[in-house]
Parts: structure tokens; C-alpha cells; sequence
């Protein structure tokens, strides 16, 4: 049951009904026994994988709260970890590991006895077995008390506008919330339904239309030019977006109808002027869990030079693993800690460079040159995430240094990409960038202290919705059916 299926039509309003109907003490109930249909919908075989990881993660935070022996509140997190990452690395990564043993057996003539099994990698427990370790961490550190009622915590485990793609929420953020008595409010009504209408428009509109010009380029590299290896990658750079924080917006607005404010995950990263700037606008959720559970452990900033660049790139190697079980999600996050790293050991050099030129770095020209290198390098790296595998990679990379004596009209068929098709995308990605900033930033403030809204007549933004609706109707219609978005595989 993907948002943008007729199942969820159906369901979402049966849930938000019952809801507001139900007394506040049944709430829960009902919300836990809608999570878990939601996600048995994917994949029921795989439920006790979630309620497992459930169990025990809370068991072991009441005892870590509850003991006053270290040994045993060390004992416990240590469980958790095991048995939280123990489900995702055997689901997630096992064929992975096996493989790459078995690839570098063969390099040395030996062949070791082992088996590719076929794994169904269970639904979003990369999100899910996320939030279960901050959890248990923050009860460890003493930061969090424990959830005293089981009910709940499954619930913040399983809230299912989040379960299977985030955001990654935090307990102190969602708990809270989903313990409060909340009541029909058409503010949140009104900011709710305008966001998920942003998040369908994303997805619908935008990521489906240019996924088929992606996928004729990524899927079938060896026919691929050179122009469409950057026209593809510049347009799955925008797909990938669309697709995440059109899920996203649409979780966000489903809590937030009934009350229950989500953190955000997007802040538009493609404004942004550096790659460390990038990565505090792109799925926030999980930079920033990275950031408290991985990076400052290992010690952060509040180091020696090296030994920050080196927590730098485990923190990207690990995101890159995270996102895939393959070499090229990997190669992805060292391209990004490369990225970082040499940013920020040339950035004195980079100043100098300016303050001799007598360029201002605060001018708005330099920052459109610094956001455009900045776009430049991660739609580059863009090209490793999406590859479908190591080969794939090979070819397309060798092509685009080395196609570039095809036409361009040919280059343009190969992607059955037509001047329809073409005008129709960009009309849909400009349609797209002023409905996410009308929508998803109209209660942030601007630099004179008015909101974007303010700037917009009441029929401007009536007529961005009605497009939104009928555009992302007329494609549902004409398409083939609901499409999974591109984070449902991590």
C-alpha cells in the first residue's frame, strides 16, 4: 500500500475518521492496529521482524533504565544493537557480504563454500531499526526516560505515515505527541492537505514523468550517449527529490491533519553552496542522526585535523552502506566524504584565491557559481547511486568522457525524450519549485520578516493547487498504475 495507490485512498480516510471519532484512551489502539496493517500490506510475512525488534529493544531500555549495575545497562544496549542491526545486516547485507567474499576468493583461486540466499528485504527497517537504536541510546545516556507504556512505544516505532521511509523520527520529538489529546484543528488541516498535495505533485508529476527517460538511459547503458548520461543524471537528480521528499511532504501532511507535527526532512539542497551545506538540507533526518549517534562518538570535530576528516568519511561509507548493499552505494558516500574533505582542506586556499581576485563571496553571483559546482558534483555522484550495478557503472562513465559524437537529436531518441516531452518536463519541474516553496516554506519567514505567502494573492495560490490537482490526476489517470518510490528499497 504505496501513498499513491487507490488502497491508501481508501485507507487514510478510514484511519483519520476513527481517529477523531474514537476517545483519546483508544487512540493508540487503533493507530498501532492501522501501522500494522499499513506495513503487513508490503510484506506480512515479514511483521514479526518489526514487533521482534520492538520487543526487544524496549525490554532492554526498561532494565538499562531501571539498573543501577553499569555492566548490565552496557549489557542491555549491547543486545539492542546486536539484535537491531543483527535483523538488518543478515536482510539487508548478507548476499552482499557473501559475494564480495566469494569475488575476492576467486582472485586468488580459492572458492569458498558459501551461498547467495533469496532474501526479501523487509519494508523501511533501515527507518525503522534506526529509531529503535536512538531509543535505546538516549535512555542509556540518561537524555530520554523510558516509555513506560509498550503500546506507545510500538506506535512511535510503527507510526505508519513514517514507518517506511521516514522521516527517521526522534522519541523526544514523536512520543510526546502521540500521547497528547489532540482535536480537529483546520489550521493543521488545511497545512496538512497542502502538503501532501506538494508530495503527490512531486511524485506524480514530476519524479514518475522523468523516471521514464531516466530508467531508458540507466537501464540500458551500453545504447547510451554521452549527453544522455548528463541529461539522464541532471533529471534523476531531480526524480530522486521528487520522489523522496514527495514522500515525505505527503508523511508530514498525514500527521499533521491529525495533529502530530513530523521533522523535516528537505530544505531545498539543491540551493545549497557547498556539499556540507547539501547534506544539512538532504534528508535531515538521517544527517542528523548520523551526526549525534556516529559522528561526535567518534569524536566529531573536537579532534585532531586527520582524525576529523577520517570520522568524515566512516560517516559517509556508513551512509553510503546504509542507502545499498552494493560497491556502487558505497563508492557514492567516499565520493561524498572525498567531496568534504577536499572542500574543506582548500577552503583557505579558496579564500585566498577570491580576496586576490577582489571577488565578493557574499555577492549573488558567486553564490550562483557556488551552487551551481555544488549541483555539478552531486549530480555527478548521482551516476554511482543510480547505476544498477559495478558494470553498469564501468559503461556509463566510460561514455560519458568518450560519447560525445552522436547528434543530439539522436542522443534525445535514444531517451524517448521528444520537444513535448521535453518542454512538459521542465514546465513540471518550475511548476514543481514554486509549489514546494509556496507550500512546504510558507511559514518560514523571509529576510524582511514576511512570509512567502504574504507575496502571493489568494487566486495565485488557488490557481498553483488547482494545476497541482489536475495535473497529478490527468497523470495519474493516464499512467500505469502506482509507482513505489525510489526509498522503499533502503
Amino acid at each position: 500500500m504505496t501513498f499513491n495507490s487507490f488502497e491508501f485512498l481508501i485507507f487514510y480516510p478510514i484511519v483519520l475518521t476513527a481517529f477523531f471519532l474514537l476517545p483519546h484512551k483508544f487512540r493508540w489502539i487503533m493507530l498501532l492496529a492501522a501501522s500494522y496493517i499499513f506495513y503487513m500490506w508490503f510484506s506480512a510475512p515479514l511483521f514479526f521482524l518489526i514487533l521482534f525488534t520492538t520487543v526487544v529493544s524496549w525490554l532492554c531500555s526498561v532494565i538499562i533504565e531501571r539498573t543501577d549495575d553499569m555492566k548490565k545497562k552496557r549489557l542491555c544496549l549491547i543486545l539492542t544493537l546486536i539484535t537491531s542491526l543483527g535483523v538488518l545486516v543478515f536482510f539487508k547485507y548478507y548476499n552482499f557480504l557473501v559475494g564480495s567474499v566469494m569475488s575476492l576468493g576467486s582472485l586468488f583461486g580459492a572458492m569458498p563454500d558459501l551461498t547467495i540466499r533469496n532474501l526479501i528485504l523487509p519494508v523501511g527497517i533501515s527507518f525503522y531499526t534506526f529509531q529503535t537504536l536512538s531509543y535505546a541510546i538516549d535512555v542509556y545516556r540518561g537524555d530520554i526516560k523510558t516509555e513506560p507504556h509498550f503500546g506507545y512505544y510500538a506506535l512511535f516505532v510503527s507510526f505508519f505515515p513514517q514507518l517506511v521511509a521516514g522521516p527517521i523520527e526522534r522519541p523526544d520529538n514523536l512520543l510526546p505527541q502521540l500521547h497528547a489529546e489532540h482535536r480537529w484543528d483546520n489550521a493543521d488541516a488545511l497545512a496538512g492537505a497542502k502538503r501532501m498535495l506538494a508530495g503527490f505533485f512531486k511524485k506524480i508529476v514530476v519524479a514518475d514523468l522523468l523516471a521514464s527517460h531516466v530508467n531508458a538511459v540507466y537501464n540500458a547503458p551500453e545504447t547510451a550517449t554521452a549527453v544522455g548520461v548528463v541529461v539522464a543524471s541532471c533529471m534523476f537528480a531531480v526524480q530522486i527529490y521528487c520522489d523522496f521528499s514527495g514522500y515525505t511532504d505527503i508523511a508530514i501532511g498525514c500527521a499533521r491533519i491529525m495533529g502530530i507535527h513530523l521533522m523535516q526532512n528537505f530544505d531545498r539542497p539543491y540551493q545549497a553552496r557547498s556539499i556540507k551545506e547539501f547534506w544539512s538540507r538532504w534528508h535531515i533526518s538521517l544527517s542528523t542522526w548520523f551526526r549525534d549517534y556516529l559522528y561526535i562518538p567518534l569524536g566529531g570535530s573536537r579532534c585532531s585535523s586527520f582524525k576529523r576528516w577520517r570520522n568524515v568519511m566512516i560517516v559517509f561509507l556508513v551512509s553510503g552502506l546504509w542507502h545499498g548493499a552494493a560497491w556502487t552505494f558505497v563508492i557514492w558516500g567516499f565520493l561524498h566524504g572525498s567531496y568534504q574533505i577536499i572542500g574543506g582542506l582548500t577552503l583557505p586556499l579558496r579564500k585566498k584565491l577570491t580576496d586576490k581576485l577582489k571577488i565578493d563571496r557574499d555577492s549573488p553571483g558567486f553564490g550562483i557559481y557556488q551552487r551551481i559546482v555544488t549541483f555539478v558534483l552531486v549530480t555527478f555522484a548521482w551516476i554511482f547511486f543510480r547505476a544498477n550495478s559495478a558494470g553498469d557503472l564501468m559503461i556509463l562513465l566510460r561514455t560519458l568522457f568518450t560519447g560525445w559524437n552522436v547528434p543530439l537529436s539522436e542522443a534525445f531518441s535514444a531517451m524517448g525524450l521528444t520537444l513535448t516531452g521535453a518542454l512538459t518536463s521542465i514546465f513540471s519541474v518550475i511548476a514543481m519549485v514554486m509549489l514546494d516553496r509556496l507550500v512546504t516554506h510558507e511559514e518560514k519567514p523571509l529576510p524582511d520578516g514576511r512570509f512567502i505567502s504574504d507575496r502571493v494573492t489568494a487566486m495565485g495560490r488557488g490557481g498553483v493547487y488547482i494545476f497541482a490537482i489536475l495535473a497529478a490526476w490527468m497523470l495519474l489517470l493516464a499512467g500505469d498504475g502506482a509507482s513505489s518510490f525510489i526509498y522503499f528499497q533502503f
